[in-house]
């Protein structure tokens, strides 16, 4: 039986989300926005895999761009919505239910309002349990496939004449970067629906119960809070089976956006043996000590927690704050067959300059 899902679970979401951000995923805002909305026009439905029938059409809710707050962005609801339609029309045929790319402070909930407004169900799967800066790396196996997809995007700034609709067709690591430039040109965040496929192919290749997942830490997140921040942080560690691998105030912020959408540079927390280097593409994609030791690499979750246990954002962090920054090892986690796609590594490689791949593909 499905979950119909409810303003309980949108807080949830959220706190749950934001962990898995992994310093990026969105806006607390926009997540608020898009969930309350859900709810309250509808009956947004979470269904998981076995549920659903093997040749049902499934598609993946993402947004686009950088989460810096570097950017005179807008997004509504209804762009998600448009987004769905648009991919219906061009694939001809209903969506069973949508997945989304990553999970993130509004990513978890990509597919509530399309859900509430359409019927499609919310699939209790993800393209990646943690948020990641690109689209190849949620797109569950798909990013050397030469089969072509169906990839649409909509919104933008519409006070700027910013706003965008866009279909494309084809091999998807041929069209993502079409949907981020479309994004960069929107003014730094867009909404997405892309690559349909049947749930069969979905069963096989996406991280099945990631949605769940951010749902129960969230719920053991707010039931703690009413201890402090220290009870927030243990229950996190308890729960995700992670641990605290740094700990001191941020000593240099340096990120920069670029005409890609990303969100680009590095953070430090930390001086002398205590130092910890956190590499930024939107998202915490690895972490090492003083000496250029590795602490942590996606597909780790890395997250920085305030000392209240509040995730930070990269684009918010700001020099002189004090973190602890969270590592949840990848054997901890559900993984998808883009995690294990070789492909999805040389462009994170080539613009942060660090090995991931090495790691990644490790066991």
């Amino acid at each position: 039986m499905g979950r119909i899902l409810t303003a309980r679970d949108v807080e949830a979401a959220i706190k749950g989300g934001a962990v898995y951000a992994a310093g990026g995923g969105g806006w607390a805002e926009h997540g608020r926005m898009l969930g309350t909305a859900a709810v309250n026009a509808g009956q947004p439905e979470l269904v998981s895999m076995d549920e659903v029938p093997d040749d049902a059409w499934i598609a993946t809710a993402a947004a686009i761009g950088a989460p810096g707050g570097s950017t005179d962005w807008q997004m509504l609801g209804i762009d998600y919505v448009k987004a769905v339609q648009l991919l219906q029309r061009e694939l001809g045929a209903p969506l069973y239910g949508l997945i989304i790319g990553q999970n993130g402070k509004s990513s978890t909930m990509n597919g509530w309002l399309p859900s509430a407004l359409l019927g499609v169900k919310v699939i209790d799967a993800v393209g990646d349990i943690r948020a990641h800066p690109t689209g190849d790396m949620g797109s569950i196996g798909l990013a050397g496939s030469p089969e072509p997809m169906i990839q649409t995007a909509v919104g933008g700034n519409r006070a700027a004449n910013a706003y965008i609709e866009l279909c494309v067709r084809g091999a998807t690591a041929k069209v993502s970067p079409v949907l981020r430039r479309a994004a960069d040109m929107a003014g730094g965040f867009i909404a997405s629906c892309r690559n349909p496929v049947r749930a069969s192919y979905v069963r096989r290749h996406a991280a099945l119960g990631g949605i769940s997942k951010a749902l129960e830490l969230g719920e053991a997140i707010l039931a703690a809070e009413p201890r402090g921040g220290e009870a927030v942080i243990a229950t996190i560690c308890a729960l995700t089976g992670g641990s605290i691998i740094g700990d001191g105030i941020v000593a240099k912020r340096s990120v920069a956006y670029d005409q890609e959408a990303f969100d680009i540079g590095t953070i430090t927390v930390g001086t002398g043996a205590a130092t910890r280097v956190l590499h930024v593409m939107n998202e915490y994609m690895a972490v090492d000590d003083g000496a250029g030791r590795r602490l942590a690499t996606y597909p780790d979750v890395i997250a920085t927690l305030d000392d209240d246990g509040t995730p930070v954002s990269a684009g918010d962090i700001r020099e002189g704050m004090r973190l602890r920054v969270l590592r949840v090892a990848k054997d901890r986690l559900p993984l998808s067959s883009s995690v294990r796609d070789a492909s999805v590594y040389p462009p994170v490689e080539r613009a942060l300059r660090i090995d991931i791949a090495s790691y990644a593909l490790a066991g």
